[in-house]
């Protein structure tokens, strides 16, 4: 495996500093529990109780670094998270983590996670 570039870092870094807030966290975890259908935006805000104008700038975020994806069904924008790039972002720390220096054994970290 070769050694991540700077502009992937500082993309992955973006990443997570898009998700380090807690409405955006939330988001992500309900986006995430959603998958792959996604959830319609008033229903994102009603779950998780943040007020539209709120949540439409924590979903922009989340978008322009990737994170979730939208799509248009009528007068509905569907927001669902995208597995593709948070498998990227998970294989970045588990490329490190769990393989080059083993300071989280593998098998431990899927207990955790599921």
């Amino acid at each position: 495996m070769t050694a991540p570039t700077d502009d992937e870092i500082t993309r992955f870094a973006d990443m997570f500093s898009a998700m380090g807030t807690g409405p955006r966290l939330r988001i992500m975890r309900l986006l995430l529990s959603a998958h792959p259908e996604g959830l319609v935006v008033g229903d994102i805000g009603q779950e998780l109780g943040i007020a539209a104008s709120t949540l439409s700038h924590h979903l922009e975020k989340l978008k322009n670094e990737g994170l979730v994806r939208v799509r248009r069904e009528g007068t509905f924008l569907w927001y669902s998270a995208n597995a593709d790039v948070l498998k990227e972002l998970l294989g970045f720390l588990y490329a490190e983590c769990c393989t080059r220096n083993q300071a989280v054994e593998p098998h431990s970290f899927v207990q955790i996670g599921c």
